[in-house]
């Protein structure tokens, strides 16, 4: 058995009880959640190293515990669970600070794929000179960017960023008039393990539109280089 912890909050009992079987069978140390409440109480006695995260759950949503735990914490890894097949809903949850997301029913070596993907992300993260790049403030497209407040502000007004949108950001302003094609991002900022779709890339960009371009729909600072990737124009 290895020293990693896992959260698994998940309201469907007969769910609950199979993911702790499994990712027990792997190694993984795990700490159980019937509903919201409960997983945040669990959060702050354990301090797991990952959460599993499921959406729909009575009392607190997973939103809401996702909502929670990023006050408290910026970058322990989180995975939610979802029912749903709406892109919205998982727009929101990356928006909250979920890190990637599953819809069910899925495949339990998909999950384990996925969780042995952020956990190699996370640890990499965890490197101290790592950590204390990432805290100086920086300019973007006429905004100020925040590292340490999670914020981006500028022309008087103010947004708050996930760890995620201030990577991107950070990894565009680095490569000004640059294309950057999906595959290079996405190993950038998720890391070479990562077993998603670009797709979560897509959704990521949508939001930081939403916050920096006047017209989001006709964007003309972070403009769609078509079957490649991004590019930042810097100029604009």
């Amino acid at each position: 058995m290895n020293n990693t912890t896992i959260l698994v909050a998940e309201d469907d009992i007969h769910i609950r009880i199979g993911l702790t079987d499994t990712l027990e069978s792997e190694g993984y140390q795990v700490i159980e959640a019937g509903d919201g409440n409960e997983a945040l109480a669990a959060f702050d006695q354990k301090r797991p190293d990952l959460v599993l995260l499921d959406v729909m759950m009575p009392g607190k949503s997973g939103y809401d515990v996702c909502r929670s735990i990023r006050t408290k914490d910026a970058v322990v890894p989180m995975i939610m669970l979802t029912a749903k097949g709406e892109e919205i809903d998982k727009v929101v949850g990356l928006k909250l600070g979920a890190d990637d997301y599953i819809t069910k029913p899925f495949g339990i070596h998909e999950l384990l794929a996925r969780i042995d993907a952020v956990l190699r992300r996370a640890k990499r993260g965890k490197r101290p000179v790592a950590r204390d790049r990432g805290k100086a403030p920086f300019a973007f497209a006429g905004f100020t960017v925040e590292p340490k407040r999670f914020k981006m502000t500028g022309s008087g007004i103010s947004f708050d960023l996930s760890k995620r949108e201030i990577e991107l950001l950070k990894l565009f302003a680095a490569h000004p008039g640059e294309v950057l094609d999906r595959d290079t991002i996405l190993t950038r900022i998720w890391g070479v393990d990562y077993g998603g779709t670009t797709r979560t890339l897509d959704q990521h960009i949508a939001m930081l539109r939403k916050k920096i371009e006047k017209k989001p729909a006709m964007p003309v600072i972070i403009t769609t280089v078509h079957g490649v990737g991004y590019r930042f124009e810097s100029g604009k």
